[in-house]
């Protein structure tokens, strides 16, 4: 899939593909302010707010450097039947916001379908699990305290300016449950400066940062930060522990009550067999089935009671795996394999490009029966129906197939 953001985040960082994610902090601008205004305005973030029943934690309220109570800008709605629904209490909301506040909304690819899209597209460049949470601050606002998160970054400004501080790391790699605590952030300053709209910026995990509008007046920022969940070694470790319980030696009781010998036999028995997992499930094992075993994204199912299938999208995690072989093809994608006649290569290919295809359209291309394979793979949840929501989160963004 070739997605616009994509292409403008690696020429604004100078990188060549997603190697660098992770390694060393980077900044950079796309050069294309429509690119940016594409991806979400603030208007579009408070009618997504507006729209949707929300809650404390993915939604929250900042000022003067505290969160707020929920009740601050949530109301309860109540139905006809005494349900009580949050929503967000709008004018609330824009009375924090004129005060000066910021507002945050985690996972906004749950709800806005450029966003889900930039984020799968991020997912088949980078091989990670992606999110986009987004963060409007308004006036003078001050924003987060110095912090480090346990994910790499991508941050893209996408309106407004913010005042930004990047610090080096204090304990090297850590995770959100660590050996020891990381709460002394590092004296290396790294990089200020403001981020104006278009610009990039990459953050590894770890590296303290700050972002603010405090003293700046009047005015606002809006941005999204992408959050790249890559797998460490003790991912890798803890997959290998559910491997085990396949060896029946695993599964025995640890012998607490045995002789010395006994017990150094058990042990023996069990060192050897851990030796013998590591060597058949490495680390390249693991990230491959990871990969291939992810389900599909959420996506509306497609129903022929309500006409014909007419286009449709790939919309598994990351890229499927196409294997020729001498007779059959075979693809390989969220937890699935399904095998072709090998004369169904140009279709699936179409089908699994990740690019939105018109089924009237590819048949002039790869022959009538590429509909028959758009209705299997719909079916087997690897691609899904092309409705005009999701549709418009490919539009200028994404070329179709």
């Amino acid at each position: 899939m070739e997605h616009r953001l994509v292409r403008a985040v690696e020429e604004a960082l100078g990188w060549d593909g997603p190697a660098p994610l992770g390694k060393d902090f980077a900044r950079g601008s796309v050069g294309d302010p429509q690119l940016v205004t594409r991806l979400l305005t603030p208007a579009r973030l408070l009618d997504m707010v507006m729209r949707r029943s929300l809650a404390n934690p993915q939604f929250r309220f900042f000022k003067g450097g505290e969160e707020l109570h929920p009740d601050a800008y949530l109301d309860r709605q109540v139905t006809p039947r005494g349900q009580a629904i949050p929503m967000a209490g709008m004018r609330r909301v824009g009375s924090l916001l004129r005060e000066g506040a910021t507002l945050v909304l985690d996972q906004s690819n749950v709800f806005d379908p450029t966003m889900e899209v930039t984020c799968r597209a991020l997912q088949w460049w980078s091989r990670e699990h992606v999110q986009a949470n987004v963060y409007l601050t308004t006036n003078d606002a001050s924003g987060f305290d110095l912090h480090w998160d346990d994910h790499d970054v991508l941050i893209v400004q996408l309106a407004g300016e913010k005042q930004w501080e990047v610090r080096g790391t204090s304990r090297p790699v850590p995770m959100f449950r660590d050996a020891e605590r990381n709460n002394t952030p590092s004296e290396e300053i790294v990089w200020t400066g403001t981020m104006k709209a278009g610009d990039v910026m990459h953050i590894p995990r770890g590296y303290w940062h700050a972002a603010t509008r405090a003293g700046r007046g009047g005015g606002h920022s809006t941005h999204v930060t992408f959050g790249f969940a890559k797998r460490t070694a003790v991912s890798w470790l803890t997959w290998l522990a559910d491997w085990s319980r396949q060896e029946e030696v695993f599964r025995h009781d640890l012998d607490r009550w045995g002789s010395p010998e006994e017990q150094q036999v058990q042990e023996r028995r069990l060192t050897d067999a851990a030796s013998r997992l590591l060597d058949a499930r490495g680390p390249a094992e693991f990230l491959r089935l990871r990969e291939r075993e992810a389900p599909s994204g959420r996506h509306v199912p497609f129903l022929e009671i309500f006409g014909p299938l007419g286009a449709v999208v790939c919309v598994s995690e990351f890229p499927p795996l196409i294997q020729e072989e001498q007779e059959t093809v075979t693809v390989v994608a969220a937890g699935k394999k399904l095998t072709f006649a090998s004369k169904a290569l140009p279709g699936l290919r179409l089908l699994l490009s990740g690019h939105p295809v018109r089924l009237d359209e590819a048949a002039q291309v790869v022959g009538a029966e590429v509909g028959t394979l758009a209705k299997i793979l719909v079916e087997e949840e690897l691609c899904a129906n092309l409705t005009p929501e999701l549709s418009s989160g490919y539009t200028d963004l994404v070329m179709s197939a």
